[in-house]
């Protein structure tokens, strides 16, 4: 007879306590293979698909989609043959696999035909013996039509508005379904014209009913809780100041543009700005830290691990460039491309996202010239770029039209004064206006 295993989910590693339910990827009755992905989960880190170390029938899953499982608590009940479907290693059949990152199209492993289970074959059905796998004789049913989906927020924004992926055709790179996708056939088709005496006069609009001004509750979960928390920890326990100067990037932009003719990789704005990060640290070594858990002392921190801000489709995100200080301004390119490419798809580890000591913020990629963040706990500092745009500027004693960018400063007043990060700030400001100043520090 069949042995029914609990496979329980897995310590996903970084501290992380408990993930939630993004998508089931394996039913009731199937039969899987073993380290076929079974869940795809999210936790405060990233979107996780998880294997699972047996091979069998799925007798039972425990979680609904959008639900929160505890690290531990079981995921799959699978009936496994005696001496056959549990992966073995070198530490025992139960030990648990090392879990991949990233959202991927669909399972890594085969799938299977279905077979009938006794009883209703409900996901909550409690772990029960099973009758050994029909004969191979017996029809599987068919596999389920592939969606061309990869992102967890379009299924979600589409069961919340029960639109059918099955029915759509995406608008994305090889038909691949988008949220704006998803919204448009939420919203309906558009209302026919209507033809009056030759001409087309437009259909009236519904009538706005109390139903459609209700409040929407949006729970705070997976990456957005953990973010929420971490802001409001910054807020409450950090006395942040911020301050902040104009400066003249015309002859930053020229040597980008004097590089970029060059043969070699192309260099980005925000990779020369990562460049005078590393260099402003190393002169101002006390801003490169973080204040101890029990606020009793300063950490200064020998290397420069460089977190920048990155929107992707899970939201705000921070990637870190390990040993920023040691890169050389190609290799900052390189690293910086790689992070906001992963960043975008949602592919990042809870490692390439954790453990920075100083933030760039680049908020003039959304067109703004100013803002006063809050830092990033429990890092000291954090250093904001506004959009470069042509102003008018005094420039040797007459007024031209320069691109000029605003760079604010925002710090931990218990590492450092006043002083302290003026200084950084102004020399910043000095390597962007005047960027051969750069190779006094090379």
């Amino acid at each position: 007879m069949p042995v029914v295993r609990e496979f329980t989910l897995p310590d996903l590693g970084e501290g992380l306590t408990g993930a939630e339910v993004v998508r089931w990827m394996v039913e009731v009755g199937e039969v899987i293979v073993v380290d076929q992905p079974v869940v795809e989960v999210e936790t405060a880190k990233a979107v996780v698909e998880v294997p699972c170390p047996y091979g069998g029938v799925v007798t039972a899953r425990f979680g609904e989609v959008g639900e929160e499982v505890p690290v531990g608590a079981p995921l799959v009940t699978v009936a496994v043959s005696p001496g056959e479907g549990v992966r073995v290693s070198g530490g025992g059949a139960d030990e648990r696999p090392l879990v991949g990152y990233g959202v991927a199209d669909g399972p890594k492993g085969a799938r299977r035909g279905r077979v009938r289970m006794g009883g209703t074959g409900s996901p909550a059905a409690a772990p029960v013996a099973v009758a050994p796998a029909p004969a191979p004789a017996a029809p599987a049913v068919a596999a389920p039509s592939v969606v061309a989906v990869i992102s967890p927020l379009v299924r979600r924004m589409a069961r919340e508005h029960g639109v059918d992926l099955a029915a759509l055709a995406g608008s994305g790179p090889h038909g691949l379904i988008m949220r704006a996708d998803v919204a448009r056939a939420a919203a309906g088709p558009a209302p026919a014209a209507t033809v009056v005496a030759g001409a087309v006069a437009p259909a009236a609009a519904p009538a706005v009913t109390p139903a459609s001004l209700a409040d929407e509750v949006v729970p705070l979960r997976g990456l957005r809780r953990a973010v929420a928390e971490k802001l409001t920890r910054s807020h409450r326990e950090m006395p942040a100041a911020t301050c902040w100067v104009d400066a003249d990037a015309t002859e930053l932009m020229a040597l980008r543009a004097q590089l970029n003719r060059s043969a070699g990789p192309k260099i980005s704005v925000l990779a020369l700005l990562a460049r005078i990060c590393t260099v402003a640290l190393a002169r101002f070594p006390e801003l490169n830290s973080s204040v101890e858990p029990d606020g009793s002392a300063v950490r200064r921190h020998g290397a420069v691990h460089l977190g920048f801000a990155a929107q992707g489709e899970r939201g705000l995100v921070v990637p870190v460039v390990r040993d920023a200080q040691a890169l050389g301004t190609e290799q900052l390119g390189a690293e910086l491309a790689r992070l906001t490419e992963g960043a975008r798809t949602g592919a990042l580890t809870p490692a390439e996202l954790t453990g920075g000591t100083f933030t760039l913020n680049n908020y003039g990629v959304f067109g703004v010239d100013g803002s006063t963040p809050i830092l990033n706990h429990p890092e000291a500092a954090m250093l904001g770029v506004g959009r470069i745009t042509p102003k008018p500027w005094v420039h040797e004693g007459e007024l031209a039209v320069r691109q000029v960018t605003q760079l604010s400063f925002t710090f931990d007043h218990r590492v450092c004064d006043g002083g302290t990060a003026g200084g950084f700030l102004r020399f910043v400001a000095d390597c962007v206006e005047q960027p051969g100043m750069l190779l006094r520090q090379l």
